[in-house]
């Protein structure tokens, strides 16, 4: 009889042991601030009913069973919420003496969103030592439209809320070569990464390669080495063009006459292009025309010295 009541006593006192977060199959995630919507493991010893999981509340508190009042669990470390926790038991005279322990099981308060010329854009959380190069990798690298810098936009720190209208801006080329290492910062979360699409100048008429082109990255964006990217000037082209430009993307285009004769001659100087700038080389229709009209005579003279008469309309 004192062997079974021996038994019985070993497995009450067993249930009473508090299951740890790793028998859940939980992650003890790298220690940070608790935030809104975080997911927690909470484990009391010797008071299996106070042990769970509690998901953090959009009001930054949580829920304990048979606690009156809500506990704040916002921007406290794991250990700091663990007193929190025990202060509050005891204060309810729930547990005379308790040993918390917390651990973070999912981290939901700590995004960080890529977005813009990437591969892939991404948002994910912040979880242990996380930097701008980290991010740009978990968003596949930069495509080929990217600009050259980065912006990086911090809605808060940690512990405190940041200035939103904060952005710190990241030469690509610096970060990428490693030549500053200040440049790959780190990200604790609530980051917002944005790759801006370089400017492009539109090329459009008689050109050999019409089409888009970057504007260049020192500034120097000019008519001539915009139509030497386009390959020249067609054999029909006017030797005045135009470019159309929108004054802060807002409002009428204007259209500013280019004289490509003078600047050629180096009459003229050369003028400056700007992202969003089209570029048009008009046909000179007075020259095609007669040019075509040659062309007729010469096959006509042809034909007919052949002895053969084509009539074509």
């Amino acid at each position: 009889m004192r062997e079974l009541l021996f038994l019985v006593m070993i497995g009450v006192a067993a249930a009473q042991v508090a299951p740890s977060p790793v028998e859940y199959g939980l992650a003890n995630l790298p220690a940070q601030r608790i935030g809104p919507n975080d997911l927690i493991a909470i484990s009391i010893y010797d008071a299996p009913e106070f042990t769970r999981t509690i998901r953090v509340g959009s009001d930054g508190t949580i829920r304990m069973p048979m606690v009156k009042r809500k506990i704040q669990a916002e921007r406290l470390l794991p250990n700091e919420l663990e007193n929190a926790i025990a202060e509050a038991l005891k204060k309810e005279e729930l547990v005379v003496d308790p040993f918390v322990t917390v651990t973070v099981v999912e981290y939901h308060s700590r995004p960080i969103t890529v977005a813009g010329a990437v591969h892939k854009p991404i948002t994910f959380q912040a979880v242990g030592t996380i930097t701008l190069l980290d991010a740009l990798t978990r968003a596949e690298g930069l495509t080929s439209d990217a600009g050259s810098e980065i912006l990086v936009t911090r809605t808060k720190t940690d512990g405190q809320d940041g200035d939103p209208g904060l952005v710190q801006r990241i030469p690509v080329k610096g970060l990428f070569a490693g030549s500053d290492p200040k440049l790959n910062i780190g990200l604790i979360g609530g980051e917002e990464i944005r790759v801006p699409e370089v400017g492009k100048i539109f090329v459009l008429g008689n050109v050999k390669k019409p089409g888009a082109f970057r504007v260049a990255d020192d500034g120097d964006t000019t008519v001539l080495n915009t139509l030497a990217q386009a390959e020249g000037l067609s054999a029909f082209a006017t030797r005045l063009a135009y470019i159309y430009r929108r004054e802060g993307g807002q409002g009428k285009k204007q259209e500013i006459p280019v004289e490509l004769k003078k600047i050629m001659d180096r009459k003229s100087p050369d003028v400056a292009l700007q992202a969003n700038d089209i570029l048009y080389i008009p046909d000179n229709t007075g020259r095609r025309v007669a040019l075509t009209a040659l062309e007729r005579v010469l096959a006509f003279g042809g034909t007919t010295a052949s002895g053969i008469l084509v009539y074509s309309h």
